[in-house]
């Protein structure tokens, strides 16, 4: 299984803690650096000391990953996720062909409307780079993903990410909104069924 589930909360009032709360997941192959990315962006901290991880790790922003060999396991968690940071090595060859095979994964098991995000990680590597950034942008194109190259170990790009991420899926809310009459009125709409309400967020792995 390879993902991680950062749950995020936007626009926040004096009054509450959050108005609205998403499921973003993380996915792509292992060591791309899932774990650093996220920790980076949760405690803007970093460490190259991280082994390849599966399950659930309880922390403000939730966190699911692991070996290929876990990747079925994934499918519950893309149910209700709102947006994905799909994310490839830079220095990895094989992890920017996988990228491919995790769009259709996200196409067949996540929300028709949920968002993506293509990110080429440790764009600090520069010397072992074997994926230019044109190639990842075309792609992105191909794909109709927006596209950022990061660095978790040089904080590079990390914040943008998760912040452009949520800003599609709010304006994607919008759009929704404006076009639908039955969402304006709060009915409940089939396609939208498996959007969680907004909630007090308790766990994050």
């Amino acid at each position: 299984m390879n993902a991680k589930k950062p749950d995020m909360a936007k626009r926040k009032r004096p009054d509450q803690n959050f108005d609205y709360m998403f499921k973003l997941l993380i996915i792509g192959n292992s060591s791309v650096g899932k774990t650093s990315f996220l920790f980076r962006y949760a405690d803007d901290s970093f460490t190259s000391a991280f082994v390849s991880t599966v399950g659930i790790d309880f922390k403000v922003k939730t966190d699911t990953a692991g070996q290929e060999r876990y990747r079925t396991i994934t499918t519950a968690y893309y149910r209700g996720a709102m947006g994905f940071i799909l994310m490839y090595d830079i220095t990895n060859e094989e992890s920017f062909n996988a990228v491919q095979d995790w769009s259709t994964q996200i196409k067949t098991y996540s929300w028709d409307n949920a968002q993506v995000i293509l990110v080429g990680n440790k764009c600090d590597m520069e010397e072992e780079r074997v994926i230019s950034a044109d190639r990842g942008k075309h792609l992105a194109e191909q794909l109709g993903f927006e596209f950022f190259e990061t660095s978790a170990k040089d904080n590079i790009n990390v914040k943008q990410t998760f912040e452009r991420l949520v800003d599609i899926i709010c304006d994607k809310m919008s759009e929704s909104l404006e076009t639908d009459p039955a969402i304006a009125a709060g009915k409940q709409n089939t396609r939208l069924k498996e959007t969680p309400p907004p909630q007090q967020p308790t766990c994050g792995c």
